[in-house]
């Protein structure tokens, strides 16, 4: 599928577009944005690493998350290198609400705990994969050129994420991830006072 097909999917599975004021701080705060970055790869390498060795005997669901770990580092790797480039030191920086908001609605025993997981990783996925998409055009030409090239991979686990959680549902998921797209969907365009990568709208 081509970039601009995975992104119509994508704006079709989000409740919302990021709002103007996100990206426009996201010019304004070019640093902050780099270094969120680079930890949000980390921590979705992470993520696909806890998954791989939560369900060691869901072999197709180790491969997957064994691959898309792999190309998370190699994205951290790239932002970090970026950064060097510019000045800008890697470090940490306190998380935004985002992700613990999605997880607030995952549900606990099996297999729904693992079928949330796996929304919210496709939720996380393809908000990425619109933000770049969002911020590619109003970047300097280095930073756009990386963003538009992330387009294929994010797009591809979303894709992954939301596969392998229809898969294992022995029950249809439209109202599970109705559900995750409404609280996404609130976290990004309500008031939120830090900017991060996913951070809401900035007052």
């Amino acid at each position: 599928m081509s970039d601009q097909g995975i992104l119509e999917e994508i704006n079709g599975f989000l409740a919302c577009p990021t709002p103007d004021a996100w990206l426009d701080e996201a010019l304004r705060q070019q640093e902050v944005l780099l270094v969120d970055h680079a930890q949000c790869e980390q921590k979705a390498a992470a993520t696909a690493m806890r998954l791989v060795y939560r369900y060691p005997e869901d072999t197709e669901l180790t491969l997957r998350m064994s691959k898309l770990a792999r190309e998370e580092l190699r994205h951290f790797e790239q932002v970090v290198g970026i950064m060097k480039t510019r000045g800008f030191a890697y470090r940490k920086q306190e998380a935004s609400r985002y992700a613990a908001g999605l997880r607030a609605l995952v549900r606990s025993g099996e297999p729904k705990q693992l079928i949330d997981l796996l929304i919210v990783g496709a939720f996380i996925e393809a908000r990425s994969c619109e933000r770049f998409a969002r911020l590619a055009p109003r970047l300097d030409d280095e930073l756009s050129a990386f963003y538009n090239g992330l387009l294929a991979s994010e797009g591809r686990h979303y894709r992954n994420y939301l596969k392998l959680a229809r898969d294992r549902s022995a029950a249809p998921l439209d109202e599970r991830i109705a559900l995750f797209r409404e609280r996404e969907g609130e976290l990004i365009v309500s008031s939120d006072t830090q900017f991060r990568f996913h951070s809401g709208c900035p007052v």
